[in-house]
């Protein structure tokens, strides 16, 4: 399961609070109040039921932040909520990650997109078009303690200009957490035709923690 969503600026939440660690308190004290709905929700395998109070509940925390629904590293599900390391928002996962309960069986919490096991068993839907993730194709060109990648899927000449931005650094984050991707790539490209000479993610992971574990020595 993969349910991934950016706000789009037709859509009406509340102003989120100027103070960041109230504007945390007070999604805390929602989340209590929605998470038995959002958990039968999605054990039910319907996260649309929900969407629309996830969506105001993370843009009252800031309307800038992105979130997902994922699958659990230890507990069954886990709720991402990312500024996409952009400095602005930071205050604000710091503030609700500080603020968060400790994980248990059912829920754990991530400020950035954690790496998952293995990207290639991930497929995301974005409407009709199913993208598997190991499908992906990556050319990586290293430059120093850096690598520049260019990004190839088949479906992604076919999506809009939103979705392919998305569909083109979505696939590094969930392969290399995010932070390590804010290190570790600096520029990013969307192949139009699979470029010669590519890689898969589980390569490009090898690739760049061993480069990660070189420049920390």
């Amino acid at each position: 399961m993969k349910w991934f969503r950016r706000r789009k600026a037709e859509d009406v939440a509340p102003a989120h609070l100027p103070n960041a660690e109230e504007a945390a308190q007070r999604f805390w004290q929602r989340w209590f109040e929605l998470v038995p709905v959002v958990s039968a929700a999605l054990g039910d395998g319907e996260p649309h039921r929900v969407e629309d109070e996830l969506k105001n509940l993370v843009s009252g925390l800031h309307p800038d932040l992105v979130f997902s629904l994922e699958q659990g590293h230890m507990a069954m599900y886990a709720l991402v909520i990312t500024g996409q390391e952009d400095p602005r928002l930071r205050p604000y996962t710091d503030a609700w990650i500080n603020a968060a309960p400790p994980s248990d069986m059912v829920w754990e919490f991530h400020d950035s997109v954690p790496p998952v096991p293995d990207p290639t068993e991930v497929i995301v839907n974005l409407g009709q078009v199913r993208m598997r993730l190991g499908d992906y194709r990556v050319v990586a060109q290293v430059d120093g303690d850096v690598v520049d990648v260019a990004v190839y899927h088949p479906a992604l000449a076919g999506l809009s200009d939103q979705h392919r931005q998305t569909m083109t650094f979505l696939p590094l984050d969930v392969t290399l957490g995010e932070r390590l991707a804010g290190e570790r790539l600096r520029r990013v490209e969307t192949a139009e035709l699979e470029p010669q000479g590519t890689i898969s993610l589980l390569e490009l992971r090898s690739l760049v923690r061993e480069l990660a574990g070189q420049a920390e020595r």
